[in-house]
């Protein structure tokens, strides 16, 4: 495929939800595109925007000072009507009728396999369009990317969270559950355990039951509060993968707390939307803008229906992805590729998971010590 020319126009869009950084890495794209002399547009409210045409350029200006707030100002939205071929037909028109050859989306799972399915279709030209995948969500379950978009600022809100809660548990001898968001993937929840000093975490991909959860929970009571340990508090983190509501959860504590007498007073904190929310990190901003300025160079060498990632420590028999010339840290990679592993990811059957477990499988002694 041909190199894009001067005043050829890409788009950018974001899907799905939004998460911190999403604003840096469109800013990046805007300025990237700009610079090599391509005319940059943006597409407001994700793929359901694209289909009802809602696409206008982009001045560099327009983005002046996005970089530090977070959600996404293009907004976002979930929409299964592109997920047809009729949406996704109605999709590439409105991208001709702006001769529109690149398209960039910022984006998860679900905003990723759209990016691939419409790589198939053909712009004013007549040529496939140009797609490419950057991603985005707090979650980290995206395959062959050690870090998406928003994961760094999602744990850094989590662990001034559990900071805070540590202090009013001290302050009454209290045991703490803290639900974070994650939806089946316990990496955040995983992370923050280490980096906030919890004693204990619960995630759905370890597949306990219900009493091995609460046998757990209880274990890391009876040895927080052991006169020779002499700890005045517990901070246990959840992820919302595991099945058990919270709210549940407790009162099954306490039942099991009571009957091994221990008077010990439990609360939850779920911390819902706060953690997808704020201000990006400064690691975020720069991996938003490595990521899109990465995405912008790919479209324009002809590069379609990738993603591309950030620093994937490969093993032999993985797959070998394209490595970006311009940055060593970032690759690209096939979405079909990427959109397998990922599954992999959430069903537990990728090297990735397996490690994920395994590893705090042996951190949890060092926590609950």
């Amino acid at each position: 495929m041909d190199t894009l020319n001067n005043g050829d126009r890409i788009a950018v869009l974001t899907s799905g939800g939004d998460a911190p950084g999403m604003n840096a890495a469109v800013r990046a794209v805007v300025r990237v595109a700009y610079t090599h002399g391509f005319v940059p547009y943006g597409v407001r409210w994700g793929y359901q925007g694209l289909i009802d045409g809602e696409i206008a350029p982009i001045e560099v200006r327009d983005v002046d000072g996005i970089s530090r707030r977070g959600g996404t100002f293009l907004g976002s939205s979930r929409c299964q009507a592109f997920f047809t071929e009729e949406g996704r037909a109605q999709a590439a028109e409105q991208l001709r009728a702006h001769q529109i050859r690149g398209l960039v989306v910022i984006g998860g799972n679900g905003s990723l396999a759209g990016a691939h399915r419409f790589s198939q279709e053909v712009d004013h030209t007549g040529t496939p369009f140009r797609v490419v995948g950057m991603p985005a969500s707090i979650d980290n379950d995206i395959g062959y990317t050690t870090l998406c978009i928003g994961s760094d600022t999602a744990l850094n809100t989590i662990v001034e969270a559990c900071d805070r809660i540590a202090d009013t548990a001290s302050a009454h001898a209290r045991t703490f559950v803290v639900e974070v968001m994650g939806r089946d993937c316990g990496y955040l929840a995983m992370t923050a355990a280490v980096a906030a000093e919890a004693d204990g975490v619960l995630f759905g991909e370890a597949n306990l039951g219900r009493d091995e959860l609460l046998q757990s929970i209880v274990g890391i009571v009876q040895r927080a509060y052991n006169p020779e340990r002499g700890k005045n508090r517990v901070l246990v983190i959840k992820s919302e993968g595991v099945q058990i509501p919270s709210e549940v959860l407790k009162q099954c504590i306490d039942e099991r707390l009571q009957q091994e007498g221990l008077p010990v007073e439990t609360r939850v904190s779920v911390l819902g939307h706060i953690v997808r929310g704020g201000a990006p990190s400064g690691f975020d901003r720069l991996l938003a803008g490595r990521l899109g300025h990465a995405a912008v160079r790919a479209i324009q060498r002809g590069r379609t229906d990738e993603m591309v990632s950030w620093h994937v420590l490969l093993k032999p028999g993985d797959p070998r992805p394209t490595v970006f010339d311009l940055d060593p840290f970032i690759t690209f990679w096939p979405l079909k590729t990427v959109l397998e592993e990922t599954d992999r990811i959430v069903d537990g059957t990728s090297e990735v998971t397996r490690w994920r477990v395994r590893i705090l499988r042996e951190a949890e002694p060092i926590l609950a010590a």
